[in-house]
């Protein structure tokens, strides 16, 4: 199977190093001028909740120039009830004001409580001052996950200011009553009961734009946009989970949609929830692990954010062609690093294994959905011209002519090692081979549905530290696997050593 589908006419990417006046540049409409008509506005969700371990605004610093770099306006700062929570949103605001971001509070009602309305006003009120703080129609911007039947008249009355609160509160729940917009969440195909589509129930995001739109009317909608979805927490937690949504090429095909409505607010879900799968951001900037270690490591996600920054400079100049937003030629590539069929059964940790908790979120063995995702290797190619692409994905070896602009191709997965190569003629302009083969094993015994996110040429060496990796060996049913990073280095270096032993699994790997 290939697949190859030209999306747009262009679309452009820079090195970070360069990109902070260029990414400015690009956008001939302010963040001033925009958030006055609150229109045409990005956002990116940013979990405080694993970020307890942060010493300083400083160790913020990395996240909002990256941000900043691509076209994100603000983070949504996501913040429950820890108490480091105060300490956090201090050290944020003030590194969004020393580099030029903004940042807003996003109240998760996961810990919050629907009767917390004083409360959570009297938290707005302590930043609406702030620098750093995000304004839209010179109001304050506050947002939050889940929520419904908040009183949001009475957190406007406790922030003791006019605020602009867009919740994410739901068509099916939730009343527009004292707010001024909502965020969907689901940036997925699902089922309509938040797991994959099955049994002749499908909900694309497109429906879910049209039910919030239809319910909000005039008041502003803040529509999601998200590359993957994957959680395998077992027995091991509290929070026990295990599903996927079906991503595959599904951020290339979102953004064509976003472009296509001009949405006046977007939301990216998310920089950093690795426990998701869903992070555009670093893997190795500061945070505690909460046992996503086990399917984050080695497996970056910094190609995503290349790739969303011609969309965001489009979009915020109300363009649906990204052609003059090249600024080089760059390959985006991602799949998963197992075919779907192989065998974990016998050392997953949720594999014959209860949890702690029963919950309709946890699932034994391959998580629920598995069979919604293709063994398929993505590519997008970005080119200022045209060009010959070739991807060799293990014995499986393809050619494509492909034009200007951007263009996605997608072919079967094989395995073995992952190789991208764009020439010109007889001359190669631009060829590497990928540091994370698909293999036949398990990595740390376990079932991995996350995505390996690499670009050509190379991007910078993303490696989880030793505070990310903390929780990597618990609950595992294997003793060969250690928590270090083992992918390599960008590029390969000659005197990397091999990684730790995997596991390996049964079955062939395909269906």
């Amino acid at each position: 199977m290939v697949l190859v589908s030209r999306l747009f006419q262009g679309l452009g990417l820079a090195a970070f190093a360069a990109t902070i006046c260029q990414g400015a540049a690009l956008d001939s409409r302010s963040l001033v001028e925009r958030a006055s008509t609150s229109d045409r506005l990005v956002f990116a969700h940013f979990m405080i909740g694993i970020v307890g371990n942060r010493q300083n605004s400083a160790d913020y610093d990395d996240d909002m120039k990256r941000a900043k770099s691509a076209g994100i306006d603000a983070f949504a700062l996501n913040i429950g009830t820890d108490d480091y929570t105060d300490a956090q949103l201090d050290y944020a605001y003030e590194s969004a004001d020393r580099n030029g971001m903004k940042v807003f509070i996003s109240f998760d009602f996961h810990f919050w409580s629907v009767g917390d309305a004083a409360a959570v006003g009297q938290k707005v009120k302590k930043y609406a001052d702030h620098p750093g703080q995000l304004r839209i129609d010179n109001r304050v911007f506050v947002s939050s996950f889940a929520g419904d039947n908040l009183d949001a008249n009475a957190v406007r009355s406790a922030s003791g200011s006019n605020i602009f609160f867009v919740p994410n509160f739901t068509p099916w729940g939730g009343s527009t009553n004292g707010i001024d917009g909502a965020l969907n969440w689901m940036g997925w195909p699902n089922d309509g009961n938040n797991k994959a589509p099955k049994d002749g129930k499908s909900v694309s995001v497109a429906d879910g734009d049209k039910s919030y739109t239809n319910w909000l009317g005039n008041k502003k909608y803040m529509a999601p946009i998200s590359p993957w979805f994957f959680t395998h927490y077992g027995p091991e937690v509290d929070w026990s989970k295990n599903w996927v949504f079906p991503s595959g090429s599904l951020i290339f095909d979102r953004w064509n949609e976003v472009l296509q409505n001009g949405f006046p607010m977007v939301e990216i879900l998310t920089w950093n929830d690795y426990g998701e799968s869903h992070y555009i951001g670093p893997l190795k900037n500061k945070h505690t692990d909460d046992g996503a270690s086990k399917w984050s490591n080695d497996m970056p996600h910094n190609g995503w954010l290349d790739l969303f920054k011609p969309f965001i400079a489009a979009y915020k100049n109300k363009d649906t062609n990204v052609a003059k937003y090249i600024e080089k030629d760059q390959i985006i590539y991602w799949y998963r690093r197992n075919l779907k069929a192989l065998n974990c059964d016998a050392t997953d940790t949720t594999s014959g294994r209860a949890p702690p908790k029963p919950n309709e979120n946890y699932f034994q063995g391959r998580p629920d959905g598995w069979q919604t995702m293709e063994d398929a290797v993505y590519v997008v190619s970005l080119l200022q011209s045209a060009g010959t692409v070739i991807i060799k994905s293990g014995s499986n070896t393809v050619t494509k002519e492909v034009p200007a602009g951007a263009t996605l191709i997608k072919v079967d997965a094989g395995l073995g090692k992952q190789t991208f190569t764009l020439k010109r003629g007889s001359n190669n302009v631009l060829s590497d081979t990928s540091l994370m083969e698909i293999t036949s094993v398990c990595p740390c015994g376990l079932y991995n549905f996350n995505a390996y996110v690499g670009t050509v040429a190379a991007s910078f060496s993303d490696p989880l530290d030793s505070s990310g990796l903390a929780s990597l060996t618990v609950g595992l049913h294997v003793t060969t696997c250690q928590p270090k990073p083992s992918l390599g280095t960008n590029p390969a270096s000659p005197t990397q050593g091999n990684g730790p032993p995997m596991t390996t699994g049964t079955g062939s790997g395909k269906t």
